[in-house]
């Protein structure tokens, strides 16, 4: 199917424009470190039925399950680690205008690592794209989440979000150079990886005691919990893997990063935000940018 990695990209943004709004709503009522943990056994649950009830193949070589379970870490675990304690202190929006920074960051990477090379037109489109989102963002400033300031530490934590997703895509990036891999499949070794390490951190840390009362109390988030999973660490990072095995990285990452303009309807009917002209015009150059990597 041509255009299939890219297609796949474009259903990730979309998919994660619906998480940035859920988790973040859930992050402020219970804290990140609990919707983490809870996102990721809830979509490990997920993945374990559709895999058991799709019977779908679950071989692949050593090393491409190594290269997939140090994605999970390095993405799941650093990158949105950090991601969510970004999303807390600077919120949704500008925590997501860091993120931009990944398809630069994994298209450098994947030239020096993978020997990866795009068509010039392709490096406009990544530029062109990125600069409509960063009007986006930029413009409309911090006006939805309302509770959250600027802050240092929240910027600081948004590039280590960054760098970490960037690297974990590069690791998935060669787990599928390997071999085909299933899609849902690849992304249960991710999250039992990412798992192996926030399940311990969760017991030993102690800094959140009791968090099915905790839940209780907060109906609401586990709610918005519930909902983030199934779109994100289920639906959302299985077709970013579909896409990343299907198209260059440093298009695929591109496209998965127009979330903000994805965002713009999104917060246009919940959050009943008016959308400026510029912040519309910055959608087109977005999409303009779009257009060129299709070419």
């Amino acid at each position: 199917m041509p255009y299939f990695g890219e297609i796949a990209a474009l259903i990730t943004a979309v998919l994660w424009s619906i998480t940035s709004i859920v988790f973040t709503e859930a992050s402020l009522k219970v804290g990140s470190l609990l919707v983490n943990v809870t996102r990721l056994i809830l979509a490990f649950a997920y993945l374990t039925i559709t895999i058991l009830v799709m019977q779908f193949d679950i071989n692949m070589s050593f090393a491409q399950f190594m290269n997939l379970a140090i994605s999970g870490f390095i993405g799941l675990v650093f990158g949105d680690g950090f991601l969510f304690k970004s999303f807390q202190y600077i919120g949704a929006r500008i925590s997501m205008l860091i993120m931009a920074l990944v398809p630069a960051m994994s298209t450098l990477m994947a030239f020096i690592f993978l020997d990866e090379r795009i068509s010039f037109v392709a490096v406009v489109g990544i530029f062109i794209t990125l600069f409509g989102i960063a009007i986006v963002v930029l413009e409309r400033g911090n006006k939805i989440e309302g509770k959250t300031n600027i802050s240092f530490q929240g910027i600081f934590y948004g590039f280590l979000g960054a760098v970490g997703q960037a690297v974990g895509i590069i690791f998935a990036k060669q787990a599928f150079i390997d071999g085909p891999i299933n899609g849902f499949v690849a992304t249960q070794v991710r999250i039992v990886s990412s798992l192996i390490f926030f399940l311990p951190l969760f017991v030993f840390v102690k800094q959140i005691r009791h968090p099915i009362k905790i839940f209780r109390l907060e109906t609401k988030a586990f709610i918005y919990t519930g909902i983030g999973s199934l779109v994100g660490p289920f639906l959302g990072i299985t077709f970013s893997l579909i896409a990343i095995a299907n198209a260059k990285v440093g298009v695929a990452s591109t496209l998965m990063a127009t979330v903000p303009i994805i965002m713009l309807p999104l917060v246009h009917f919940y959050y009943k935000e008016k959308l400026s002209v510029i912040s519309i015009g910055g959608a087109i150059i977005a999409v303009f940018g779009i257009f060129l990597l299709f070419c």
